[in-house]
């Protein structure tokens, strides 16, 4: 579950991470009001408006724009707040803004120049550790540093048994070049980072940039979180934090229906059950010279009811030319699913208009393939792997 830089910044603030203090704020009254009490408590003259989206980028798409009088904030406000923001994280019709953080000016003078660092946690794969990425090229893209200066990232790897030991969080701030007061800093900041990391469960926390102030503190002026769905049973708190508006509506949808979906861009639609299956099937589709639409997952209870909901869920997309059903019946026998995709078909009437190719293999096929034979509707059974893939390349040729 992504969060919005305001959200994570609440966790990271929870786990004493020090960040740049800000107030949420929905409309440009509520923008003036939060600069005000931002300048009470902070002191600070100058207010940077930020939108709040599920995507990185903002201030190239024009959603980060630093406000010097109260008159700027809610003008800034008013521009940025309902604007369809586009950045390189977003589709190309961008995102709504739907709210705006007003955040304090934290690049003031001081005694030396601010610096601005990257710095992430996630897991690494390949060894099944954490991992902090750093550089000393903060506030730009990292791609574009690993690209042309991958010289300048480095990592730490976590082991799970101990936890980031202080010796790691030493070699992290020595590396960035840090020293005296910004290097104790650093190291309390990236122990508290990693801290607020494993204890909420994330699967990233993305800081860039990290802050070395004029006056040695250091702090996150951005945060993307994202929040590993499986275990938000353990953090109620946290669930109240997902933000539906960001997400694409038939995922919502879909979750909402119990159903594993994840929208894609291609022309044949997928159901099937199980994970791994379902990988397959996606290949299938390809050597068949389709692309899939969609990744869907219908578990192993795949009834009518189900099988309907699954149907008019891959329906949405307009793209979608054909629908490829492959079920293996281990648990589930061939013919109750066979019975339901009938049954949905039928219910369904005319809101089905793309050939259905349905592969069932398990208990009772024999039996399924009969049904889905003697129907009489738009469906065609197959057996085998390559016979589902050369139907599919028929209806779509």
């Amino acid at each position: 579950m992504n969060l919005h830089e305001y959200q994570g910044k609440q966790i990271l603030s929870s786990f004493g991470v020090r960040i740049q203090r800000g107030i949420v704020a929905q409309n440009p009254t509520e923008a003036v009001a939060a600069a005000k009490k931002l300048t009470e408590e902070t002191g600070t003259g100058w207010h940077v408006i930020k939108a709040q989206i599920h995507a990185g980028g903002r201030g190239k798409g024009g959603g980060v724009k630093l406000a010097k009088n109260l008159q700027e904030v809610e003008s800034l406000a008013g521009q940025i707040i309902g604007m369809d923001l586009i950045t390189p994280q977003t589709p190309p019709e961008g995102k709504k803004v739907n709210q705006v953080l007003i955040a304090e000016d934290v690049y003031y003078p001081g005694d030396s120049e601010p610096e601005e660092y990257y710095m992430s946690v996630l897991l690494n794969r390949a060894t099944g550790r954490n991992m902090i990425m750093y550089s000393t090229e903060g506030g730009m893209d990292i791609e574009t540093v690993a690209e042309e200066t991958p010289h300048l990232i480095f990592t730490e790897e976590i082991d799970p048994a101990t936890g980031i030991l202080p010796f790691q969080a030493r070699k992290v701030a020595f590396n960035l070049g840090l020293s005296g007061a910004a290097f104790k800093e650093m190291v309390k900041f990236v122990t508290a980072l990693y801290t607020a990391y494993a204890k909420s469960d994330s699967s990233l926390f993305e800081i860039n940039p990290v802050l070395k102030t004029s006056d040695d503190k250091i702090m996150a002026v951005d945060a993307k979180v994202t929040l590993d769905d499986n275990a938000l049973y353990r953090h109620k708190d946290y669930m109240e934090m997902r933000d539906e508006r960001e997400e694409n509506p038939t995922e919502v949808e879909a979750k909402k229906s119990g159903l594993n979906y994840v929208d894609l861009d291609g022309n044949v639609g997928c159901m099937v059950n199980g994970a791994g299956l379902a990988m397959a099937t996606m290949d299938l589709i390809k050597q068949a010279g389709g692309e899939p639409a969609n990744f869907l997952d219908v578990g192993g209870t795949a009834d009518a009811k189900r099988v309907e909901e699954a149907f008019r869920l891959i329906l949405k997309d307009d793209n979608v030319e054909a629908i490829l059903v492959n079920i293996f019946g281990g648990i589930v026998r061939c013919d109750r699913v066979a019975q339901g995709i009938v049954d949905a078909y039928k219910n369904m009437g005319d809101e089905i208009k793309v050939p259905i190719i349905v592969r069932l293999q398990g208990t009772n096929a024999d039996i399924a393939k009969e049904l889905i034979d003697s129907s009489g509707l738009n469906v065609e059974s197959a057996v085998e792997f390559k016979e589902a893939a050369d139907k599919v390349q028929k209806v779509l040729s």
